[in-house]
């Protein structure tokens, strides 16, 4: 309900964003932060070239840039340069969820394709944070969840192969052996413990199942280390772009634009929880921190496209660490970014990485893929998985499945067809897109106007027929109609002062309704203002603490006439959703 009381302060938050902890604990978490999520951002591009069979100058190259660009974005996540950035600790490294495509991608056209399709896919991002008000009946979370569950289906082959990578003449059990202890510790750590401890889980597995391939197998060849340098740069194997623009890049390219569109629901859930741990005071969600967020992940892969190695994406372990320290500070995002970067010229360290045994590398991805998997679905039972959205991810999951496996007619798609319909994300993700868009497609109510003296009236005219054409009683007209005379009345009073700073300004509006029932939807969509009603809501029960005067009779009305009130804000538009409930629902709800 939107008369809620706020919830309580978190006192266990000590270094809030905005403020600078001393210099010791910033480079201490960050030294932290980095060791964590290392292993993840060498592994993935490790098992990227390995399994596509490239070259050892690539992979180093890979591995270089890797850590370069994570460093570079997870700073400017964290202290954002204009409209690009979070604002708040988000740590960025090499992305999982790429890799069955990107391994596609170098088998078929090699490392120039590759980047190139990571450069194409990247401007995907920036579209999406720009219009991302615009695309949010289209950018769900059922759509994330579904390909997100599709995932690990399309990785299975590729950790099945590295299950096998052992030298010749090793022992039988090498293999099955190391796998099973890596994962026994990746699992059992994180049911047994709880703190600090889970979040080292990961590399604990690594470490146990590296010990046992070396001591117990001799299947961890270190050759390679010794004779690796401290400190130094890599060989410059710059790919270059492939420019050719053949039929498999046509044919990969929605693949890779399907999972840049997971990558940005992730980031999107990573910058909505950042947000929520890190302040002592809850706070409305701020989207325009969220499109900041995409952005900088967009400037991630479009980076690590012209460098040629995996794109990247937001690590939701930062916020693991936040909440668990209570150091939320800027200043630690900066510091994990210098650390990433200072990695980056230890090629000791990154050699003793890249030589990790294939069976530990593929028990490793295990978790990492079962963990994307319940992600996903996390996402579809927070949405909720009624009938409809049940039925949508249904359908789109097992299409999925079917053409990943070629189970539906394959000898019918062949050729560009083949690529195009033989990754399970690609078919999977375009069914519940398409299902989506048809299964919501309502009648919806509009109106579009000017904010002034006179948009009262307009609004009342069109909420009145509204309410008319639904068939609803006296009651729920009245509460219709007091709704939108007071968030007219909030929304041109804002726009009263916006005037008064700024004479030429001018605020649209546009007013869509919907009937659901006995209930409707109303969105207020105007150009943007800088004033949060959820928090101006929250303030109310705070003795009305920061809130003027004349601001407090309109904000009460429309907490007691809406059942809920939910403020998005992006860069120039706001989108105001309020669910307004007859009297008779509001009694049954109660």
């Amino acid at each position: 309900m939107a008369g809620s009381s706020p919830a309580p302060a978190r006192q266990e938050v000590r270094f809030e964003p905005d403020e600078r902890p001393p210099l010791p604990i910033a480079a201490g978490l960050g030294l932290q932060y980095a060791l964590i999520c290392l292993a993840s951002i060498v592994l993935t591009p490790t098992v990227m070239i390995t399994v596509a069979g490239g070259s050892d100058a690539y992979l180093s190259w890979a591995v270089f840039a890797a850590l370069l660009i994570s460093g570079l974005t997870t700073a400017i996540q964290a202290r954002s340069v204009g409209r690009i950035g979070a604002g708040y600790i988000l740590v960025m490294g090499s992305t999982s969820a790429f890799l069955a495509v990107s391994v596609s991608a170098l088998e078929q056209g090699g490392p120039g394709m590759l980047a190139l399709l990571i450069i194409a896919s990247s401007l995907i991002q920036f579209v999406l944070a720009s219009r991302m008000a615009l695309l949010r009946r289209i950018f769900t979370p059922t759509v994330a969840g579904t390909v997100l569950m599709l995932i690990p289906v399309t990785l299975a082959p590729m950790i099945l192969q590295k299950l096998g990578e052992v030298p010749m003449g090793a022992s039988p059990a090498a293999g099955p052996v190391t796998a099973v202890v890596t994962l026994a510790v990746m699992v059992l750590v994180p049911l047994r413990f709880s703190g600090a401890l889970r979040l080292w889980a990961p590399a604990l597995g690594i470490v146990a199942g590296c010990l046992v391939a070396g001591l117990g197998f001799g299947i961890y060849d270190l050759s390679t280390v010794s004779a690796a340098r401290w400190i130094g740069l890599p060989d410059l194997a710059y790919p270059g772009l492939d420019l050719s623009f053949r039929p498999e890049f046509w044919a990969l390219l929605p693949s890779f634009v399907m999972v840049t569109l997971v990558g940005a629901m992730d980031t999107l859930g990573d910058a909505i929880a950042i947000q929520r741990v890190s302040w002592r005071r809850p706070r409305a969600i701020d989207f325009r921190s969220i499109q900041g967020a995409i952005s900088a992940d967009g400037v991630g892969n479009l980076l690590s496209g012209l460098a040629g190695t995996v794109p990247n994406t937001t690590y939701g372990m930062s916020i693991a660490v936040a909440e668990l320290t209570g150091v939320a500070s800027r200043a630690i995002g900066i510091c994990v970014g210098i650390v990433f970067m200072a990695f980056a010229f230890l090629p000791k360290l990154l050699s003793l990485i890249i030589a990790i045994p294939g069976p530990v590398v593929a028990a490793y991805f295990v978790v990492i893929v079962a963990l994307i998997f319940v992600f996903g679905m996390k996402i579809l039972l927070q949405e909720g998985l009624d009938y409809r959205n049940g039925l949508v991810v249904g359908v789109a999951f097992w299409m999925g499945i079917a053409f990943q496996f070629d189970w539906i007619y394959p000898e019918y798609f062949q050729g560009a067809w083949a690529e195009l319909l033989g990754n399970g994300m690609t078919v999977g993700g375009f069914t519940v897109i398409l299902l989506t868009i048809v299964g919501t497609g309502g009648r919806r109510a509009r109106l579009k106007t000017r904010l002034s003296d006179d948009t009262w009236s307009e609004v009342d005219a069109f909420l009145v027929k509204f309410a008319v054409r639904n068939g609803w009683d006296e009651d729920m007209e009245t509460r219709l109609r007091a709704v939108g005379e007071e968030t007219v009345h909030i929304l041109a009073r804002e726009k009263a002062r916006d005037a008064r700073d700024a004479p030429e300004v001018t605020r649209n509006l546009l007013v869509i309704a919907r009937g659901d029932g006995p209930s409707a939807d109303i969105e207020f969509i105007a150009t943007s203002d800088e004033k949060n009603v959820e928090d101006q809501l929250a303030m109310l029960s705070e003795a009305a603490a920061g809130v003027p005067v004349e601001a407090e009779t309109p904000l009460r009305l429309l907490r007691h006439y809406a059942s809920s009130i939910r403020h998005q804000q992006y860069h120039d538009i706001d989108i105001l959703t309020i669910r307004v409930e007859s009297a008779r629902q509001v009694a049954r709800d109660f």
